[in-house]
């Protein structure tokens, strides 16, 4: 039932994503809650962060269930959108979310041009993004 009640959630703040393509803000949600806890402007550093880690993929995130039960996702909207090219992964990508579960390492999901989320590892560490999040 939890699971169901967070996935719920978790399809809210994804569907955000069609209200919000113009949006320049940062959004900060917390699994744990369910719960956007912070919006922080989108500005250039935030920005050439989340395209580094999108430059860092490695593999796809190969977990049965991709959204952890616990742990936060960064929403971070890329204007203009980013065209990402490598073996795994061809489009146009206006947003990248990054999830970080408490106990293993963060990976990111992108939406390709029919919506359907793709999940990455990545090489490259998150804290530089979390510093200038102010998290």
């Amino acid at each position: 039932m939890i699971k169901k009640i967070v996935f719920c959630f978790m399809i809210l703040f994804l569907s955000s994503t069609v209200a919000t393509a113009q949006s320049n803000q940062v959004e900060i949600f917390n699994i744990n809650n369910g719960k956007i806890e912070k919006n922080v402007p989108l500005n250039e550093d935030i920005q050439q962060e989340a395209g580094n880690l999108i430059n860092g993929i490695t593999d796809v995130y190969r977990r049965m269930e991709p959204i952890p039960n616990k742990g936060m996702m960064i929403k971070v909207p890329l204007q203009p959108a980013v065209l990402v090219e490598n073996s795994l992964f061809h489009d146009l990508v206006d947003e990248v979310i990054i999830i970080i579960p408490p106990k293993e390492d963060p990976y990111l999901m992108m939406f390709d041009n029919e919506n359907k989320p793709h999940f990455f590892t990545f090489k490259g560490k998150v804290d530089p993004i979390l510093l200038k999040l102010g998290k």
